[in-house]
């Protein structure tokens, strides 16, 4: 058990452990198609902060175990076409700004960084002249999750 989440309702758990996932698939699928890079970059990504140490550690260690099959098992759960998947998504990932309060302060603001991150990374994995790390329009509406609330603003 991660200790942060000992305060936490099963909902808000879930939701924290998924979180990730679903922003791995509305940046990867923002413009429509989820490409295969955008996917492996998520995947690498999880593994690599697996490895690191910080706050969100023993997040990792659990939340990045078969980490590729909970994103492909995640994937088939949405609607295919991103103009059904986007809002349900958005909707989902906007529940987290009720969840920081419940949160101690620096783990929920590393979480927030680590999405931020993690849009980020998985927008520039893909698209430009040669796959050069350029972020389309699509993705850029939502590379900064506005759907989602920084901690410290709660």
């Amino acid at each position: 058990m991660i200790p942060q989440f000992q305060t936490l309702e099963d909902a808000e758990i879930e939701l924290l452990l998924k979180a990730p996932i679903l922003v791995c698939i509305l940046i990867a699928g923002a413009d429509g198609t989820i490409d295969r890079k955008e996917l492996k970059e998520a995947i690498a990504i999880a593994q690599q902060h697996r490895k690191t140490h910080s706050v969100l550690t023993p997040y990792f260690k659990e939340m990045a175990e078969d980490f590729e099959d909970k994103l492909k098992i995640i994937i088939q759960s949405y609607p295919y076409e991103s103009t059904q998947r986007t809002p349900l998504i958005v909707e989902e990932l906007s529940r987290l700004n009720l969840v920081w309060k419940r949160l101690d302060k620096d783990f929920a603001s590393a979480f927030y960084q680590m999405l931020l991150s993690l849009a980020e990374k998985v927008a520039a994995s893909s698209g430009g002249l040669l796959g050069m790390k350029k972020v389309d329009a699509a993705e850029a509406r939502f590379i900064k999750l506005p759907m989602v609330h920084p901690p410290t603003n709660i």
